[in-house]
């Protein structure tokens, strides 16, 4: 028969090993792109992760942050490591289009939730088994090109010529863009491609100079969207510039330089958090992030990349306690319970915008998500 210490000791000890059951980590698999032609996006991406919470309703978290270097086969590598081996809850990531479209499949497979950082709309759509796993914080292309058509329309802006990478990102924007401006009846009289790594887009730009379109949309991101930019300013070229909401860092800024004056974009409110309205309900969201980041790395330094990834623990910490009401971290049941809580977020306010999500849409983001910016004397400039 046992006394009433022995019962007592039993009772503590069970006590201790269902609050350590209670206190299990919460891993978080982070694969970007640090190095690469996408440095200029992954790098401030880590930076934030840095700053990150470090406990969510009483848990902690570990994030487990490892570099893709622009590489689609590192990204997967990474993908299967941080599932197979440190055994993550959910991944972010990666970077860019292409790394985030080749994840699918592994995160889908091991049934772990995943937030990509990268824009195109192929990541999320259309929406199936597989991409139930999937959610994203950039805007989609469409959305951001739907910006720019309305600019150019409002710029009287009739012909139009295209210059785009080369792979998802460039494609992407390609069918979003073509589409809208088809309807719009901006004439496209361009469609030219070029690689991240590529040096040299002569020929592409004496293409473009031959059809004398009243604009060009470069379909790029990060720094080497400024080559075609440079080299069509090099030749001559005097109409309208447009560029993606994949060039809103300092870097870009940096390379393009005198090059990118009078250029347009699309980007999210961050951008520009301090000169958005007061009445603005993304402004405070965004302005906390600004002088978080600019604290830890630096005034000037804040991009939107970064902000993707903010926004990306932001969903986390909105989804975290609501999973863990039904399952326990490290369990295929918190995994599948985090994957419903994401989905169903609702009014989040984050950096770039307000999350309102559902089965059918992993990103639910509205028009309140883009603003028009210029770029004007090396910096950036709200256009109201």
């Amino acid at each position: 028969m046992k006394t009433k210490s022995s019962i007592a000791r039993l009772l503590a000890v069970l006590g201790v090993a269902f609050a350590a059951a209670v206190q299990a980590d919460i891993n978080v698999g982070v694969t970007l792109s640090a190095t690469g032609p996408a440095a200029s996006l992954g790098i401030p991406e880590k930076n934030t992760f840095a700053l990150a919470p470090t406990t969510i309703s009483g848990q902690k978290i570990n994030y487990i942050v490892l570099d893709d270097a622009s590489d689609t086969t590192t990204a997967v590598k990474n993908t299967r490591k941080l599932i197979a081996e440190n055994k993550v809850d959910v991944v972010i990531g990666s970077t860019t289009s292409p790394n985030s479209l080749a994840m699918i499949d592994v995160v889908a497979e091991a049934e772990t939730p995943m937030i990509a950082m990268a824009a195109s709309a192929r990541i999320i759509e259309p929406m199936d088994a597989k991409r139930a796993w999937v959610f994203k914080t950039p805007q989609n292309d469409a959305q951001m090109a739907t910006a720019i058509v309305e600019h150019m329309t409002n710029h009287n802006v009739k012909t139009v010529a295209y210059i785009g990478f080369a792979d998802a990102y460039g494609e992407g924007w390609w069918n979003e863009f073509s589409k809208i401006a088809e309807v719009r009846k901006i004439e496209i009289v361009g469609n030219e491609r070029f690689n991240r790594t590529d040096t040299s887009v002569t020929g592409q730009v004496l293409k473009i100079l031959a059809a004398k379109p009243d604009a060009v949309l470069v379909g790029g991101a990060g720094t080497p969207a400024a080559l075609p930019q440079k080299a069509l300013k090099e030749k001559g070229y005097k109409g309208i510039m447009y560029q993606t909401h994949g060039v809103a860092n300092a870097d870009f800024l940096r390379v393009c330089g005198k090059d990118c004056e009078g250029t347009f974009l699309p980007a999210g409110p961050v951008l520009v958090a301090t000169q958005l309205p007061d009445s603005n309900p993304i402004k405070k969201a965004a302005l906390e992030y600004v002088v978080k980041y600019e604290a830890a790395n630096g005034k000037g330094t804040v991009s939107t990349f970064g902000a993707h990834a903010w926004d990306a623990t932001k969903l986390l910490a909105n989804a975290i306690p609501e999973a863990l009401r039904k399952a326990q971290p490290g369990t295929a049941e918190f995994r599948k319970a985090l994957r419903e809580a994401l989905e169903k977020t609702k009014n989040l306010t984050v950096t770039h915008g307000v999350f309102n999500m559902n089965p059918q849409d992993h990103l639910g983001f509205d028009q309140r998500a883009r603003v028009m910016v210029k770029i004007e004397g090396g910096n950036w400039k709200l256009v109201h």
